[in-house]
């Protein structure tokens, strides 16, 4: 017993190993956003580039960057609102900024039908970027993103839980946003050598600053599991709480990252959005959400620069207030 003793003593401790998450609102690209886009290509090519050039450090300071890719990127003329045909472009842009990893499923996903999916995880492959939601076959489908961080396995997984009626070609193209599926997905990354899952969901009601019931019965279910490690969510164009569900971040809405959603047609918090920073702590194979920090922006238009918002600006208010500040959560500095 002594000498079992001792060498319990002497067996090094688990070796700890911190990383920074970053992730970002929808990218969604009306065609006015595209305009302006191609006109910083020089006319000839879509670059995306300089509108997020004042949150790049942002972006590219973290240690995994992941983008929500809301509108399908497909060759030929641009297309906005109600059906989208984005320049596939955006990828390379994307993946200049310093973005490693995007979701793919939300409501538009299926704006350009399975087409729209083969060429939009066509343009991300092209860009070098891992991407999660959608899938061009059954094989794909059941594939699990996972990314190493620092030598930490971190898995991505991307989900719907609101579509616009669309036919769905096959039952493997988009994911929705099942319990029981994503739980299973989680587990199945768990099993493939994931320390830590995070999970990308496009739920909520339009504009609306509340998490609604049905967002909130859902983080409650999935973050009873083990299997999930963070929730981070987007869609309703509109910040929302960011808040711990059994002990779990989940970043209910980030607003919009970039669009062309003004007083015209939205609330102006469709201006306002926020890049959350999730720094996470691992020990060994245990992999903990320590503390979520976020960085408000603000979409400024006519060319749609995503700017860091001014401290105690109109835009950095709303967003504080509806993000909130608790311990463990709060503005980056």
């Amino acid at each position: 017993m002594g000498l079992l003793w001792a060498q319990q003593l002497a067996a090094p401790a688990a070796e700890r190993v911190e990383f920074t998450v970053a992730a970002s609102g929808d990218l969604l690209i009306h065609q006015p956003v595209a305009a302006r886009a191609l006109v910083d290509g020089g006319g000839a090519r879509y670059d995306f580039r300089p509108m997020f050039r004042s949150v790049r450090s942002r972006i590219a300071g973290a240690d995994l960057a992941l983008c929500h890719i809301e509108t399908p990127l497909v060759p030929g003329p641009v297309q906005g609102y109600p059906s989208f045909r984005t320049p596939p472009a955006l990828a390379r842009s994307v993946r200049a900024v310093g973005w490693d990893a995007c979701s793919t499923a939300s409501n538009h996903s299926l704006d350009a039908g399975q087409y729209g999916i083969g060429t939009t995880l066509k343009a991300l492959d092209r860009a070098g970027l891992a991407h999660t939601g959608t899938a061009r076959s059954p094989k794909e489908a059941r594939r699990s993103t996972i990314v190493d961080v620092k030598g930490v396995k971190v898995a991505f997984l991307s989900f719907t839980a609101v579509s616009n009626g669309q036919s769905v070609p096959h039952a493997w193209s988009v994911n929705t946003a099942d319990p029981r599926r994503i739980l299973e997905d989680a587990r199945r990354a768990k099993r493939r050598g994931a320390d830590a899952v995070v999970l990308n969901l496009h739920w909520g009601d339009e504009y609306s600053h509340a998490v609604s019931p049905s967002q909130a019965a859902l983080a409650r279910r999935l973050t009873r599991s083990p299997a999930i490690t963070a929730i981070v969510g987007q869609h309703v164009h509109v910040v929302q709480p960011i808040r711990r569900v059994n002990g779990k971040p989940v970043v209910f809405g980030e607003g919009n990252l970039v669009s062309n959603q003004t007083a015209a047609c939205c609330p102006a918090e469709a201006q306002d959005g926020l890049i959350a920073l999730i720094d996470f702590v691992a020990t060994g194979r245990r992999v903990e959400a320590k503390r979520v920090r976020y960085v408000p922006t603000w979409v400024r238009h006519p060319d749609y620069r995503v700017l860091p918002a001014s401290p105690g600006s109109l835009s950095w208010r709303r967003t504080v207030a509806a993000a909130g500040r608790r311990p463990g959560i709060g503005v980056a500095r």
